[in-house]
């Protein structure tokens, strides 16, 4: 390999690390039937992880919308988490508990 084409692939791995260093996670509890914080707002590429701090029920986190979905049963103690990668408005429920309700703003 020529130092020129060194040169490129360690601008490149340089490049690619530091998009993954700025991928960032962001956390949701889930206590007293209620999202803590029941509003974020982050940038595109985040994650957030929704993580049950209840003794003794589950959740679910459900996404309202055209391109809804439900995702599995959250017990105590454990987690769930998505990836935003497009910007815009999402809104949540919880499946079992429609009153719980949470909002998500993706911007670029």
């Amino acid at each position: 390999m020529r130092i020129k084409d060194k040169t490129i692939a360690v601008l490149w791995g340089l490049t690619f690390l530091a998009g993954q260093a700025w991928a960032q996670t962001v956390e949701v509890g889930i206590k007293d039937y209620k999202y803590e914080p029941a509003e974020l707002k982050i940038k595109a590429g985040t994650t957030v992880k929704w993580i049950n701090n209840e003794k003794r029920v589950s959740h679910s986190i459900l996404f309202t919308g055209p391109d809804g979905f439900e995702s599995e049963r959250i017990f105590p103690g454990e987690g769930w988490q998505r990836t935003f990668d497009k910007p815009g408005v999402y809104l949540y429920t919880c499946g079992p508990h429609p009153e719980m309700k949470g909002r998500i703003e993706v911007t670029e």
